[in-house]
C-alpha cells in the first residue's frame, strides 16, 4: 500500500504542490537501489550525522522519523566514523536513531522537450500548476566533462536586442558573460530585456536565491510574453536550504546542456551567482573547512569555474549555451569582492552596471568604460569595431571632465575630443537609455552607431 494511502505521510492541509513533494519523496524511498543504510546520531538543526555506511558525495538520503515523516537529503561528507547528510528542506522533527535510507546513485536530472513552458523548483518538482511534466531522457548533474579542444569556435553573433550591449559590448553565440551591480540598479530589468528579445531557440532561467516577490513577478512577465514557448525556469526562492539553491543553479545548468545536444542554441541565464556561492559557503563552513578571503572557503572559488566551464559552444560546434550569470557586488564594490573577481577572471567577458547612471535616470545604466567583451573585436566587421572604441573613448572623457563642465572650467576649444563628446552627450544618451518595452536587432544597432557618429 502507498504511504499516502496509509497516511504515514500526511496530505491534510497541503498544497497540491506539496503533495507532489510527497510523492517524489515516497517514489525516492521505494526505489529499487534505496534500502536501510543507517541511522541518525546527531544533527544540530542543519547537518545531520549518521552511522556509517557506503556512499559517495552527492548521494541521495531520505531521512524517516519516528512518526513516519520523510525528509531528503544528500551525503556532503564524512567526518570520522560518520556520514555528513544536508537536508533539501530542513525539518525539525528528525530524531537520534530516525531510520535513513540511501541510494546507490548520485543525483540524475529529469529533462526533455516538455519542460518548455514551465517553471520547476530545484529538485524538478513543478511550480506553476499545471500539472506532472512528462520527460524522456536522465542526466548528471554535474554534468560531463568535455575536451576544450573539441568545442567549436564562437564565430556568429549573439543577438541580445539591447543597444549598449550589442554596440559596445557584442556577445557571441556560446560566450559566458557576467552582469556585475550592486543591489537595486537594474539586473533583474536587464536581464527580463534580454529574455523577451535574446535570439535563442531555448531559454534556461535560474533564479537562486532571490525575494519570493521578485521571483514571482519575474517568472510571470516571461511566461506571459511571447517566448513563454521556449523557456523554462528553475526557481529557488532564498528560503530554500542551501543545498536545494545549489541544486537548481546545478538543474539548470543541466537542462540547458540537454538541449544544446540536441543542436539548440540555448540562453542560459543564472541569477546569481553570488547566491550559489553564499550557498556553498554555508554548507563548507558547516563541513568545517577554513574560511579564507571575505569568509568564503575554499570549495566556493572552485564551485564557480566548474559550473561555468559546463556552458560554452558543442562538441563539434554542435548547439551552443551562452550564459549570462548576474554577480552582487558587495557595497557596490567591482573590483576586490573576491566572487566578481574570481567570476571575472573566467568569464569572457562582464557588464557593469552603473549606480550612477541609474541616479541619471540612464536605463539600462551600463557602465560603459568597466564593461568589455573578450571576444567582440573577432565577432564584429572593422568598421563598427572603430566606431564601437570612439564611442567608448568620447563616453569616458565627457565622465572624466564632468565635474570640470558643471562648475563651467572648460573652456571650449581646448580639447577637440572633449569638445566633440560634449556636442554628442544628449545624443549619446539617448542612444544608450532604452525602454523596458524596446527591442533593437544587431543589424538596427549597427545602424544606429553609424547615424550617431557618422
Amino acid at each position: 500500500m502507498s504511504l499516502l494511502e496509509n497516511n504515514i505521510l500526511p496530505t491534510d492541509g497541503v498544497s497540491n504542490y506539496q503533495k507532489i513533494l510527497l510523492g517524489i519523496r515516497e517514489q525516492a524511498l521505494l526505489r529499487s537501489d534505496v534500502k536501510f543504510s543507517g541511522s541518525v546520531t546527531g544533527y544540530d538543526g542543519q547537518v545531520i550525522e549518521s552511522s556509517t555506511f557506503p556512499a559517495s558525495i552527492g548521494s541521495e538520503c531520505t531521512i524517516k522519523s519516528r512518526y513516519g515523516t520523510l525528509s531528503k537529503g544528500e551525503v556532503i561528507g564524512f567526518k570520522g566514523d560518520k556520514n555528513i547528510i544536508f537536508q533539501y528542506d530542513k525539518s525539525s522533527e528528525i530524531f537520534n536513531g530516525d531510520k535513513i535510507f540511501s541510494s546507490s546513485r548520485v543525483k540524475d536530472v529529469n529533462v526533455g522537450p516538455k519542460l518548455l513552458g514551465r517553471v520547476i523548483d530545484g529538485l524538478g518538482a513543478p511550480l506553476d500548476g499545471d500539472g506532472p511534466i512528462e520527460t524522456t531522457h536522465f542526466i548528471p548533474i554535474n554534468g560531463t566533462s568535455v575536451n576544450p579542444f573539441d568545442r567549436g569556435d564562437i564565430k556568429q553573433i549573439f543577438d541580445v536586442g539591447i543597444k549598449s550591449i550589442n554596440a559596445l559590448t557584442s556577445i557571441g553565440r556560446g560566450q559566458r558573460m557576467g552582469i556585475i551591480a550592486g543591489s537595486g540598479v537594474g539586473k533583474s530589468v536587464l536581464l527580463n530585456m534580454i529574455t523577451r528579445s535574446a535570439e535563442a531557440d531555448v531559454i534556461v532561467v535560474g533564479l537562486i536565491g532571490e525575494r519570493g516577490r521578485e521571483l514571482a513577478t519575474f517568472t510571470k512577465e516571461i511566461t506571459s510574453s511571447h517566448s513563454k514557448h521556449k523557456v523554462v525556469i528553475v526557481a529557488v526562492p532564498a528560503d530554500r536550504s542551501a543545498l536545494l539553491r545549489i541544486q537548481g543553479a546545478k538543474r539548470a545548468t543541466s537542462i540547458a546542456e540537454f538541449f544544446r545536444g540536441q543542436g539548440k542554441n540555448v540562453l542560459l541565464i543564472l541569477d546569481s551567482l553570488t547566491r550559489v556561492a553564499h550557498a556553498q559557503r554555508e554548507i563548507g563552513l558547516s563541513l568545517g573547512e577554513q574560511p579564507t578571503a571575505r569568509g568564503y572557503p575554499p570549495s566556493v572559488i572552485s564551485l564557480i569555474p566548474e559550473l561555468i566551464e559546463r556552458t560554452g559552444t558543442g562538441v563539434n560546434s554542435v548547439g551552443s549555451i551562452t550564459s549570462i550569470y548576474t554577480i552582487l557586488a558587495d557595497g557596490d564594490d567591482t573590483v576586490s569582492d573576491p566572487i566578481v573577481d574570481n567570476a571575472r577572471a573566467i568569464l569572457d567577458g562582464h557588464i557593469v552596471l552603473s549606480r550612477k547612471l541609474a541616479q541619471q535616470g540612464i536605463y539600462p545604466a551600463v557602465d560603459v568604460s568597466n564593461s568589455v567583451s573578450r571576444l567582440m573585436s573577432d565577432l564584429c566587421s572593422k568598421e563598427h569595431s572603430a566606431n564601437a572604441r570612439k564611442l567608448r573613448k568620447l563616453i569616458s572623457i565627457y565622465q572624466e571632465n564632468q565635474d570640470l563642465l558643471l562648475m563651467g572650467g572648460y573652456i571650449q576649444g581646448q580639447d577637440a575630443d572633449l569638445d566633440m563628446a560634449v556636442q554628442l552627450w544628449p545624443k549619446i544618451v539617448s542612444f544608450l537609455h532604452q525602454d523596458q518595452s524596446e527591442s533593437f536587432s544587431f543589424s538596427q544597432t549597427e545602424e544606429l552607431l553609424n547615424k550617431l557618429l557618422g
